[in-house]
């Protein structure tokens, strides 16, 4: 059954008009990743369901809302904790995490050690080493679990 020409474009124009939205969405994370989000505040903000932000969000992008905000969250992390000055706690608190056994596991699970291990690793590690390398090598892994293992080379 064939659509109308009408009917197609009626389609492409709401899902221009979605990823629009979706935009907004992610940029609103970007920027206020440190304040309390959850998807039904998000949704509200962009006249959606959650429902519908959610999977439409995981499509454009490749995963939920929520994993996104958690993602942002550990880079803000990993910055704060290479710079050595916060505990891991107020580091956890600083970029919005409300629960110290979340944000463990969450990076533990993106960068492949605790964020103690973390911190203690990158203080001495990371001297001398200019803040835009720094961040580009300790980059949170996303849609996967950072491998605990070395890489094989051959």
């Amino acid at each position: 059954m064939c659509q109308p020409a009408w009917g197609r474009a009626r389609a492409e124009q709401q899902r221009l008009s979605d990823l629009a939205r979706l935009r907004r969405v992610r940029d609103r994370i970007d920027r206020e990743y440190a304040q309390p989000l959850n998807v039904e505040a998000l949704a509200e903000g962009v006249n959606m369901s959650a429902g519908h932000l959610s999977r439409q969000f995981r499509l454009a992008y490749g995963e939920s809302p929520y994993s996104y905000l958690m993602t942002r969250r550990i880079e803000r992390a990993t910055a704060l904790l290479r710079r050595g000055d916060l505990s891991v706690t107020e580091v956890c608190f600083e970029v919005g995490c409300s629960s110290l056994g979340t944000f463990s596991t969450r990076f533990t699970e993106l960068v492949g050690m605790p964020p103690s291990t973390y911190r203690r690793r990158a203080t001495g590690a990371g001297a001398g080493l200019p803040a835009c390398v720094a961040k580009q090598v300790t980059r949170p892994v996303r849609n996967q679990e950072a491998s605990s293992a070395e890489p094989q080379l051959a």
